[in-house]
């Protein structure tokens, strides 16, 4: 049967909104990343088996909302954290693309590293990061569901590394605050893609501010 994985993006925080690189700034949920979680916590109630996060504030607040129902604690997994983009944190894609045009435009088109301005130096770097995590996680379950509260950009360097995919690949996935991406591993953790970018639990009406 093997096991159930949701990967989840944080809620919104004041940076997502003015569209700035977070990296690893341990910046918290804004009243509306709040809200987003809370509609989380309506959608799984006590329908999961475990919960994991990173070690950063926005996501384990979201994963705190979610866990609360079920009164378990998330476990925090280092390697979860948001990518390390270096000189890039804090700076907006328009900044970036303008203060370090040659480094941009090689870490959009490389497909085999794409190199970054210190940090985890690479998108292959945190793919190998992400994927391992996610593989540690699985494999320490059987027939579970499992939630996973993470980053935008470690989530998709994540799938990029579980599904070989080249690093070109990041700039082809979008993900909104708080959307899930649902992974089906099999009894030797190979996985099967079921869902990416789902935000059905947030009302019909919702406008999400805020997508990597």
């Amino acid at each position: 049967m093997g096991n159930k994985v949701l990967l989840i993006r944080h809620g919104e925080t004041e940076w997502n909104r003015l569209g700035k690189f977070q990296d690893c700034k341990d910046i918290d949920l804004s009243d509306e990343g709040i809200k987003q979680a809370q509609y989380l916590s309506n959608k799984f109630k006590n329908n999961f088996d475990c919960i994991y996060t990173s070690p950063l504030n926005r996501a384990m607040e979201t994963a705190k909302i979610i866990a609360d129902i079920k009164e378990i604690k998330p476990v925090i997994v280092n390697d979860l954290r948001e990518i390390n983009f270096g000189k890039w944190e804090g700076l907006t894609v328009k900044e970036i693309s303008s203060t370090y045009p040659k480094e941009f435009s090689l870490w959009r088109k490389d497909k085999t590293e794409a190199p970054m301005c210190g940090g985890d130096l690479s998108l292959k770097n945190a793919s190998i990061r992400a994927k391992n995590a996610i593989a540690e996680i699985v494999s320490k379950h059987n027939e579970k569901k499992i939630l996973i509260v993470a980053h935008g950009g470690i989530i998709k360097a994540g799938l990029i590394g579980l599904f070989n995919w080249d690093m070109t690949m990041y700039h082809k996935i979008s993900l909104g605050n708080t959307a899930i991406c649902e992974i089906d591993f099999d009894n030797d953790l190979n996985p099967t893609i079921v869902k990416i970018n789902d935000t059905s639990h947030l009302p019909d009406n919702y406008t999400i501010k805020s997508y990597v």
